[in-house]
């Protein structure tokens, strides 16, 4: 039973790591081609240079 409670937990850190490593990637990409980034702000979504 143990095994069942930190399995959830391990998985949601990769999940969390992988999100941050594919946001950042993303910035730099938008970076180099010099293109906005999008992000959901206070319910709209909003257009900002990396």
């Amino acid at each position: 039973m143990k095994t069942k409670i930190k399995r959830p937990s391990l998985f949601a850190a990769a999940v969390g790591r992988a999100l941050r490593r594919s946001a950042r990637v993303a910035r730099k990409t938008a970076r180099a081609h010099g293109t906005p980034v999008y992000f959901w702000r206070n319910g709209k979504v909003v257009a900002e240079k990396p």
